[in-house]
């Protein structure tokens, strides 16, 4: 395959500025000849499709969404079970859900949630807005959220809950992954993969010093943040993790969510 430098010696590397990406990105802000580019998931492809970025921490959604790309098995978020923050809140039982407001920001917990309602309850409810969901209007019976609002934020009144990780889990018996390094074919990434692997133990070995900087802050009980760092994240993209994206990516096409059948997998350097 040819690869063409990048135009500087700058490498452009564009990552969420959630919580959960923090332990990835230890230290990359203070490399002279990188630029951390912090921005929501759903800006992350744009991104690399416009050259604005030559790596990214993809959505694993939406590496079906484009041609050409690589993934960098440097690391990713994931979880192997519970994942805490990517949640079904339901005023009714879940397989009589009709309703469900997502943020639209995170494709990929959207799509797991509808294969997870789809697979095991036979259910295809109407996706909403969450912005949308609005005291004004019939309210939805039901809320997928994640993040910050799960942990600080659980909302009053909604009796039944789904932990989509676990759910995936009892589902496949596989790991689940969230979002990857991701870079676009061409690009010459020199030794970043290895510095993604060092910055993502790096941060593994400063997680306290990561909750108490990100996590207190935002109201999260320091405990609850250091275990959901820990405990509950899964950063590591090995065999099984590939294999995950991949039955991801198959149930995806099955119901619909991507149209044409996927891509496989393709690495970095292989």
């Amino acid at each position: 395959m040819n690869v063409t430098q990048p135009k500087s010696k700058t490498l452009r590397i564009a990552s969420v500025s959630y919580l959960n990406a923090k332990p990835l990105i230890h230290g990359l802000e203070s490399q002279r000849d990188l630029s951390l580019i912090l921005d929501v998931p759903s800006k992350l492809l744009p991104g690399l499709r416009d050259q604005r970025f030559d790596i990214a921490l993809l959505p694993v959604i939406d590496y079906q969404r484009l041609d050409n790309l690589l993934i960098v098995p440097s690391g990713g978020i994931g979880c192997d079970g519970p994942t805490l923050t990517v949640r079904i809140f339901s005023r009714c039982p879940i397989d009589k859900i009709k309703t469900l407001a997502c943020d639209t920001d995170s494709h990929t917990s959207v799509a797991l949630a509808r294969i997870i309602l789809a697979q095991q309850f036979k259910i295809h409810p109407q996706l909403i807005d969450l912005l949308h969901d609005e005291p004004t209007a019939p309210p939805a019976e039901a809320r997928l959220l994640i993040g910050d609002k799960v942990v600080c934020e659980e909302p009053p009144g909604f009796e039944h809950q789904l932990d989509l990780g676990s759910a995936w889990k009892n589902l496949t018996g596989l790991p689940f992954v969230f979002a990857v390094w991701t870079s676009r074919a061409g690009i010459d990434l020199a030794d970043l993969p290895q510095r993604l692997e060092i910055a993502k133990q790096s941060g593994l070995s400063n997680v306290r010093q990561i909750v108490d900087k990100y996590a207190t802050p935002r109201g999260w009980p320091p405990g609850i943040a250091n275990q959901y760092l820990t405990s509950y994240l899964k950063f590591d993209i090995g065999p099984k993790e590939l294999q995950a994206i991949e039955k991801f990516h198959q149930l995806a096409h099955l119901h619909q969510i991507i149209e044409r059948p996927p891509n496989p997998l393709q690495l970095y350097g292989k």
